[in-house]
């Protein structure tokens, strides 16, 4: 099981708890006519937001994962428990985190989202933090 963090395009998620988990459940469902791991589908938002994510916490998949066959196996090691599980869609990434980073990704994700101004979700948590770009947290 992973840790996972979720950022959103904040113009096309629900104002409310509820119909944001609502919105949320059906963005799970992975039925977007795309392969989940190329951002170029993604709005420039999350676009930028992941392209700065991915220096500090690589992709396990797609274009931009890291050629484990050419650095020596410590630094493999280290490198492994950075990468992340991404799930590109339109208007969310998905991001599953090694539990040993679970801290340091959290703040990260966080940050980031700020930054590029969507929002971010905390999946993992029982009562998951919803935040808009300004801090705002949904209720």
């Amino acid at each position: 099981m992973s840790y996972d963090l979720m950022v959103f395009e904040r113009t096309k998620a629900p104002a409310t708890k509820k119909e944001f988990m609502e919105w949320y459940e059906k963005q799970i469902e992975w039925e977007e006519e795309h392969d989940y791991q190329t951002i170029s589908v993604s709005s420039p938002a999350l676009q930028n937001w992941f392209m700065e994510m991915k220096e500090k916490f690589p992709p396990m998949n797609g274009e931009y994962a890291p050629n484990f066959d050419t650095i020596d196996e410590e630094e493999a090691e280290d490198l492994e428990r950075y990468t992340v599980d991404y799930c590109i869609g339109y208007d969310v990434i998905y991001a599953g985190f090694s539990w040993s980073v679970a801290d340091e990704a959290y703040e990260h994700v966080r940050s980031l989202a700020q930054k590029h101004k969507v929002g971010f979700f905390d999946v993992s948590a029982d009562d998951g933090d919803i935040l808009l770009p300004d801090g705002i947290m949904i209720k």
